[in-house]
């Protein structure tokens, strides 16, 4: 178990590598191709950074265990609401008044219920994963027409101002290969290793997707959120946590189940899935009441992700 261990870290560290290159390769390319930053950050930034988490989706589909692709998805929307949000506010209180989040926090609670309608009309399909990417096409649409609106009040992405957009041909096509290469491999050292031990423990793949896979690939977004905090920026992590839960639901799943069929286990349809809901809804009254997420509010949220994470594992199986 020790080996595995070791695979799923050395995948993880692949996969946060390759992601960031790729992501800074796609966004030198359009930009070189004269595409606006504004359409790239919501487009190939957006795209490039769940990369990781749809590569190990997709391979875990591939390889036979596509349990634990639903479970990463689902446990790392869990993990973001609860613990990306939840450690930083314990830092610094999370302001929900310095942007408007009303429109995209019900999106996000349409996608939420979207996918669990679609997850009852499972097992998930190319059929079923068609619904979910025509709704992140919408979404993608709707976004776009936003910020062209307002784009005089927009500030480049960080992802997009780090990057210069002369970066030589060569550069970007290093960028992009190392990027592919390095996403696979990750994403089958982490398939494997998680595979192994859910044997080993007598667990299925769902549940070791819905904890050590969702929590390992919500690290970065974690580290991310954390150091926002202690910068006293901890209010960024909202918006990233509210669209990367529309994403994981919607294109992750999307792309995943044009690969092959993702069955859903009955415990996740009565219970995990329900979790997800609940997480998310604990938010509107923050976010429509303009409220801090504080100290007492984050330790709840952490307290919370952690109880949930015990009644799995106690659990054992789904």
């Amino acid at each position: 178990m020790i080996w595995d261990v070791g695979y799923i870290a050395v995948g993880l560290v692949f996969l946060v590598l390759a992601g960031d290159l790729l992501v800074k390769g796609a966004v030198a390319l359009s930009l070189r191709f004269g595409i606006p930053a504004l359409i790239v950050g919501l487009t190939v930034v957006a795209f490039g950074t769940s990369a990781p988490e749809l590569m190990v989706s997709v391979a875990a589909v591939l390889d036979h265990a596509p349990t634990l692709a639903l479970g990463n998805v689902v446990g790392s929307n869990i993990a973001n609401i609860l613990l990306v949000l939840g450690l930083p506010a314990i830092i610094s209180a999370i302001r929900t008044d310095e942007q408007d989040m009303r429109e995209s926090f019900v999106l996000m609670i349409g996608a939420t219920v979207l996918f669990i309608i679609v997850a009852y009309l499972g097992p998930i399909g190319w059929p079923h994963a068609l619904v979910l990417l025509s709704g992140l096409g919408v979404i993608l649409f709707r976004q776009i027409r936003e910020a062209l609106a307002h784009r005089a009040n927009r500030e480049p992405d960080d992802e997009i101002a780090s990057v210069d957009p002369h970066t030589p041909g060569w550069r970007i096509s290093l960028l992009l290969l190392a990027g592919l290469v390095g996403l696979p491999i990750g994403a089958d050292l982490l398939v494997e290793g998680a595979s192994n031990i859910a044997s080993a423990m007598g667990v299925s793949d769902a549940v070791i997707g819905l904890t050590l896979v969702a929590l390992g690939t919500s690290l970065p977004e974690l580290a991310t959120s954390v150091t926002a905090a202690i910068k006293g920026r901890s209010d960024v992590a909202l918006g990233n946590v509210v669209g990367s839960n529309i994403f994981n639901l919607l294109c992750i799943i999307g792309v995943a189940g044009m690969f092959g069929k993702i069955p859903v286990p009955a415990q996740m349809l009565h219970f995990d899935l329900w979790v997800m809901l609940g997480a998310s809804v604990v938010l509107a009254p923050f976010i429509f009441g303009n409220r801090k997420i504080g100290r007492w509010v984050g330790v709840a949220f952490t307290l919370a992700y952690l109880v949930y994470i015990v009644a799995l594992l106690l659990g054992g199986r789904v």
